[in-house]
């Protein structure tokens, strides 16, 4: 009788055992689908914006090659995703590009449309509220926060050579070179310290958390 009952609890524990290990799965498979869904809505509504939105203004140009290249890397990584960090790195690439379309909108003076979710990368970084200039190495760089002839190139917000960059038009894509090289060229840091010298508006300082007196 007494083995008679081990064995029905020992049954009755596999079935608990085989059902939450399937509950697991099951959950798990949730995640990485709605993981998957959402970062194909964003791709999705990328792709859509580049094929109705043309502008002529080299910044809206520049604005818009610069989603295109995003919605071209977020295909990239859409197809070779498996994990939900994976559909959460395309979802961040496709949202970033959508940025770069809603920067075009602004410099075209039409509807930008609902806000989008901000990203990941640019959290704390601020925004360019005004007109700057500075002189590196005899080269003149300028950032404001608005698009202009002097200030065609839009940038999201990010952090580069562990300081805050703040989103708004600059002169010059600096930050692509500075990304690719840790921040070791344009006079190394001279361009980080003459832009980033004066009152900060807004985003926290250098990534040991303290406080940072930068440009913006």
């Amino acid at each position: 009788m007494v083995i008679v009952v081990l064995v029905l609890l020992l049954g009755i524990g596999g079935l608990f055992l085989i059902a939450g290990r399937r509950s697991a799965n099951a959950q798990q498979q949730q995640t990485l689908s709605d993981a998957r869904a959402d970062a194909q809505r964003w791709y999705g509504r990328l792709g859509g914006q580049l094929v109705s939105l043309r502008g002529d203004d080299p910044a809206v140009r520049q604005a818009l090659n610069d989603a295109a290249e995003r919605y071209q890397a977020a295909g990239g990584q859409l197809d070779q995703a498996r994990t939900v960090t994976q559909y959460q790195l395309a979802r961040e690439t496709a949202l970033e590009g959508l940025t770069y379309v809603r920067a075009a909108r602004v410099a075209l003076g039409v509807d930008t449309g609902p806000e989008l979710p901000e990203l990941a990368s640019a959290r704390g970084t601020g925004m360019v509220d005004d007109e700057r200039q500075v002189s590196v190495a005899g080269q003149v760089y300028r950032a404001g926060p608005q698009a202009s002839s002097q200030t065609p190139y839009y940038y999201p917000g990010g952090w580069v050579g562990g300081r805050p960059v703040p989103a708004g038009w600059y002169s010059t894509p600096w930050w692509k070179t500075a990304l690719a090289t840790g921040a070791g060229v344009l006079g190394g840091m001279l361009l980080f310290d003459a832009f980033f010298a004066g009152p900060h508006h807004g985003g926290p300082g250098p990534l040991d958390g303290g406080g940072f007196d930068g440009f913006f």
